[in-house]
């Protein structure tokens, strides 16, 4: 676990008093565009009106956000909701309760001398972990060229701005890279081999997701946190210069770049309206669990992963 982003120590004592005892710490994977409302919602002091203390803390390890889910050591986190899945089916206490990123924003980036998908034999691909994310997409990819698993080298690394640096380094190959790094990459005379949702158009990629054990207690809380969110959500749409602002500095990228990559976001419908689950997208999240072996091949049940009860309360 790392340090909190910069913008909540900026306004922490602002936040904090206007919400004593109130405190919720959320987690999220890396910084990525489609984290822009809850940046947004902390900057508009959204939480703040909600009587939110909040905290953010960017784990770059999908795995580890669980565990601190079950712990309570975090108690909201926006990551990818494969291994949620997972724990639900299996009579665990973790759920998605509203949507994030619905489809995929990434394209393959790859080392110069890497022109087509068919290059990438004998490479090593840079993913977020063993299991979450876009780790289950990477065989339908190369199997469009043909390639086989043991044809190239997986290797989890961590969120898109350490496989950005791994990149720029020589430590890996290839990478499914968000913009605006896809725009950076691209610039810096790397290959963009196309759009990851050219080959899988319907994927749920990062949901809202908590432990209902703490959900149920805490209700009110849980409630108050997603309707800053959609305020947020509603803020980069009606404050564009205000988001592309944030976007750039919390992206590190320049303004110019973030406002291209919200406009994109916009245009491939990436952030779901009003925070909804992609039910498509979370049946082929589904689809992928079963082809791994990760959970058991039975017909896909929404009810079981998702509580949307939280998000219509919200509203």
């Amino acid at each position: 676990m790392i340090a909190a982003f910069g913008w909540v120590s900026a306004h922490a004592q602002e936040v904090r008093s206007g919400a004593a005892g109130n405190r919720i710490d959320l987690a999220i994977v890396s910084r990525t565009v489609f984290y822009l409302p809850l940046w947004l919602a902390a900057e508009k002091g959204y939480f703040a009106e909600e009587g939110i203390d909040l905290r953010v803390e960017v784990f770059d390890n999908a795995e580890k956000i669980n565990e601190a889910l079950r712990s309570g050591a975090v108690q909201i986190a926006m990551s990818t909701p494969e291994s949620i899945m997972a724990d639900a089916l299996k009579g665990g206490s973790l759920r998605v309760v509203a949507g994030n990123a619905g489809r995929l924003p990434h394209f393959i980036i790859a080392r110069p001398e890497i022109r087509t998908i068919a290059d990438l034999r004998g490479k090593t691909i840079g993913v977020l972990s063993d299991q979450e994310g876009t780790t289950n997409l990477v065989p339908e990819v190369t199997r469009s060229a043909g390639l086989k698993p043991g044809d190239y080298v997986v290797k989890a690394v961590g969120g898109a701005p350490t496989r950005w640096r791994l990149l720029r380094s020589g430590e890996i190959d290839a990478g499914l890279q968000p913009f605006p790094l896809s725009y950076e990459a691209e610039a810096a005379g790397f290959s963009n081999l196309g759009p990851l949702s050219g080959f899988v158009p319907e994927w749920q990629f990062t949901s809202v997701n908590v432990d209902m054990r703490w959900a149920k207690a805490n209700r009110n809380r849980l409630t108050a946190a997603l309707r800053a969110l959609r305020r947020g959500l509603d803020a980069i749409a009606v404050e564009p210069a205000t988001a592309a602002a944030v976007a750039a500095r919390e992206l590190k990228t320049s303004e110019p770049l973030a406002a291209r990559a919200i406009a994109d976001t916009a245009r491939l419908g990436i952030l779901t309206p009003g925070m909804e689950v992609s039910l498509p997208g979370l049946k082929k999240v589904h689809e992928a669990l079963v082809a791994a072996g990760l959970v058991a091949s039975e017909p896909f049940d929404a009810g079981r992963v998702v509580d949307a009860s939280f998000l219509r309360a919200s509203r």
